[in-house]
């Protein structure tokens, strides 16, 4: 098996994606106003992922793995087109759930959604590209996993809570397609880097999922 794919396989295994709070979620058994924390916490990322992710960008030297970065980037932005770009269709979601996109941007921050958000922000940036790299690798190749959960959880709460019947959930749906792409592209960042290269790579992916799995269970001690 190539390196790659033994990564991947990482981080399928990892509780970044394999945890409680997920397994709750997916079953739809959350309440609004948990619903409503998960909403204005997970925004944190949504807000600040495009600054990051800029970083890396900006701090790559291998053209090949940057031109990937680049595509991930320009998805983000709605690849062009202003009204796809993912922090505006999530405002669309949150005011769909009656909560204001300003005043969402403003909420505190639990300190395992600091964790998070600042977390990625420095392996992002880190002085080795190659553990940003590895980080970006991690994040993008747990999303699909990620989204498979989220998505079946807020439907169910959409078709069975009065309060959610009309959730715009174009954010959840839009961006579940994109993820196949943001993987490839990964997966072809990192494909022809050699072995002395992929301590580093396994770090930054650890490192990534250790700080998602982090907020998960921030929101998990919420309950």
């Amino acid at each position: 098996m190539s390196f790659t794919l033994e990564l991947r396989e990482f981080v399928l295994r990892h509780g970044a994606i394999n945890n409680p709070y997920l397994t709750r979620f997916e079953q739809g058994n959350i309440t609004r106003e948990e619903f409503h924390e998960f909403a204005v916490q997970f925004f944190a990322f949504v807000k600040h992922f495009p600054r990051i992710l800029a970083t890396l960008l900006a701090n790559t030297p291998d053209d090949t793995a940057a031109d990937e970065l680049a595509v991930i980037l320009t998805s983000e932005l709605g690849d062009g087109n202003p009204k796809r770009r993912h922090e505006y269709l999530y405002h669309n979601f949150l005011r769909s759930i009656e909560i204001d996109p300003a005043q969402a941007a403003q909420v505190r921050w639990l300190d395992s959604t600091r964790n998070y958000i600042e977390g990625l922000a420095t392996l992002y940036g880190h002085q080795n590209y190659l553990i940003a790299l590895g980080a970006s690798f991690g994040l993008e190749h747990m999303a699909i996993s990620m989204w498979d959960q989220l998505i079946p959880g807020i439907m169910k709460l959409k078709h069975t809570v009065a309060d959610f019947a009309g959730m715009n959930t174009v954010y959840w749906t839009f961006h579940r397609a994109l993820e196949a792409q943001h993987e490839e592209a990964m997966l072809k960042a990192l494909e022809h880097f050699p072995p002395e290269t992929h301590s580093a790579l396994h770090a930054g992916a650890q490192a990534a999922l250790e700080v998602l799995e982090g907020f998960w269970m921030g929101l998990q001690r919420q309950i």
